[in-house]
């Protein structure tokens, strides 16, 4: 097969064979693809400079403007920040799920997903986190699980609706972040912005009222009994536990708000 190399003005190449183009990476994108190579490999650790301009741009053999858009690749994956001044530089971050959150929540509004959609999603992984949390769960996870639930009785919820979906969404974040699966952890926590936004509306709207107060009861009950299933160990009894509170949840919701409203509405 024939094929030829083709190069444009802006450092890339692309290999065309007949009937296709396959571009080869640019000059910066092979130098950020190298730094974050040793980042995910722990070669670089957080809060570590890069060397400097000077010493990368001899190294990689490339010049200032080319290694300064490798510089803003890492920067829009969170992988470096820039500092200025004297004692500035390139430094290494630890990107938050938070990114990762964003681009899936673009692409949720994209493909016109509803809240629906994303309650569903999480009546599937979450229970499954409760559930592994059973297992390994420690002393200290209990503890700091106890800890939100006291702080959510200190809190009245109608009276102050941003600090107790705060420490809602904190609960559900440590039964994924605690139950020993990343790869689950990442995927709920990439669901509970969407979800936090939708209750904090909820709450805010309808929930403003005294006498609408035992919504916020019977969560903290749901809380405290999950907490005792975890701490008996008891997986299928935290996992069914979970999956109805989640439920629970969804339908209080449904009743302030409705389920088929399109994720890009909370955005807007």
């Amino acid at each position: 097969m024939a094929t030829n190399l083709l190069r444009s003005g802006d450092g890339s190449a692309s290999v065309e064979h007949v009937g296709t183009t396959v571009r080869a990476p640019k000059t910066a994108e092979l130098i950020s693809s190298a730094l974050r190579r040793q980042i995910v490999r722990g070669e670089l650790q957080p809060q570590d400079l890069l060397p400097s301009e000077a010493e990368l741009m001899s190294q990689f053999g490339v010049s200032r403007p080319t290694l300064r858009e490798a510089f803003r690749i890492l920067e829009t994956e969170n992988l470096i920040t820039i500092r200025r001044g004297a004692h500035g530089g390139a430094q290494v971050t630890v990107p938050d799920v938070s990114v990762a959150a964003r681009y899936v929540g673009v692409l949720l509004q994209m493909q016109g997903a509803t809240i629906a959609d994303v309650s569903l999603a999480r009546m599937v992984t979450e229970p499954a986190c409760a559930g592994l949390l059973a297992r390994v769960r420690t002393k200290s996870d209990l503890a700091d699980l106890r800890t939100v639930v006291a702080d959510m009785l200190a809190t009245t919820g109608y009276r102050d609706s941003a600090r107790w979906t705060q420490l809602s969404y904190r609960f559900h974040e440590l039964v994924a972040e605690r139950c020993g699966n990343k790869t689950l952890a990442i995927q709920v926590a990439m669901l509970q912005d969407i979800v936090a936004r939708h209750m904090g509306t909820a709450i805010s709207r309808d929930m403003t009222d005294p006498s609408r107060s035992a919504p916020f009861k019977r969560q903290v009950r749901s809380f405290e009994k999950l907490i005792e299933l975890l701490e008996a160990r008891d997986v299928e009894g935290a996992e069914r536990h979970w999956r109805a509170h989640l439920d629970a949840a969804a339908k209080s919701m449904s009743r302030t708000l409705p389920m088929d409203r399109r994720v890009v509405e909370l955005f807007a």
